[in-house]
């Protein structure tokens, strides 16, 4: 019983699926790089891996719980824990609410200024699973919650949050608009259906040229973040095949399918990988 029960949890968290918090983790180290102008520590390091995950998982609890009247409906969510019914609302909220004292636990050990941005993170991952019954683009709500480990990475490091981060996070922002887009085309029929906002919805038939002029941007915005940096050819090596890489997901969802979305999507983690491999590289060769 008690291994059944931890199984529905793991399942909840997605812990088989680890593509969603590897999104947060690539942007947020890479910001921990920029704001130490180098490696930042074997403290910090830990920190931010653990609560990324911590606060992945919280939040897929809190939209699991405001999402189960709609999921029964989409057959990629049906089954679900929350949906389902084999994880009741209380218990999936009172799991979202220790995750969450758990990566707070974590922020605790850094300083006064990253506790203040943690409130505003937490805030964010509680608004977001509700924007998609009122935003048109709720993607961009998302962008903003998977974004705030970058602001929180320079207050852990520097105290502070300077603009040089708000460039970070905007730039994020539309690699996250990006790949969800992707994820939203896999499920534009049955939110049709029952009425849910999505960018691939609202997009229409721009869906596919939305998705490639944010990956642009998004490039874009960290080419310009390395070369303010001096990090020279590994780091603009990096961002050469994670444009690549852009280009393989337009193949792959140029004609619109499920299958073909929904693997671009779940690759956009390696492409994340690159950008933060060519910071890293760019730093220990500078």
């Amino acid at each position: 019983m008690l291994a059944r029960r931890l199984a529905l949890y793991l399942d909840l968290i997605r812990w088989n699926r680890p593509a969603g918090w590897l999104l947060l983790l690539w942007p947020t180290l890479g910001a921990l790089w920029f704001a130490a102008d180098g490696w930042p520590g074997w403290q910090l390091v830990v920190v931010f891996t653990l609560g990324t995950f911590l606060m992945r998982s919280a939040g897929c609890c809190i939209n699991d719980v405001a999402d189960r009247d709609f999921d029964r409906h989409v057959k990629r969510t049906a089954q679900r824990p929350v949906t389902s019914g084999a994880i009741s609302v209380r218990e999936a909220l009172a799991l979202g609410a220790v995750l969450a004292l758990m990566a707070f636990g974590l922020v605790l050990t850094t300083n006064r200024v990253t506790v203040l941005w943690s409130f505003a993170a937490l805030a964010i991952t509680l608004i977001y699973p509700f924007a998609k019954r009122f935003v048109s683009i709720p993607q961009a709500v998302l962008g903003i919650a998977f974004s705030f480990g970058i602001p929180m990475a320079f207050a852990a490091v520097q105290a502070t949050v300077p603009a040089f981060a708000a460039w970070l996070l905007a730039g994020n922002l539309f690699w996250v608009l990006a790949y969800d887009t992707e994820y939203a085309m896999v499920d534009r029929d049955d939110d049709l259906k029952i009425g849910m906002k999505t960018s691939a919805i609202t997009f229409g038939r721009f869906d596919v040229a939305a998705v490639m002029l944010s990956y642009a941007i998004f490039l874009a915005t960290w080419a310009w973040a390395g070369a303010s940096r001096s990090l020279g050819v590994l780091f603009f090596a990096g961002i050469a095949i994670a444009a690549g890489q852009a280009l393989w997901h337009w193949w792959l969802i140029r004609e619109r399918t499920r299958d073909g979305c929904f693997k671009a999507f779940r690759l956009n983690h390696w492409l994340g990988f690159t950008v933060f491999a060519g910071v890293v590289a760019g730093y220990a060769i500078r």
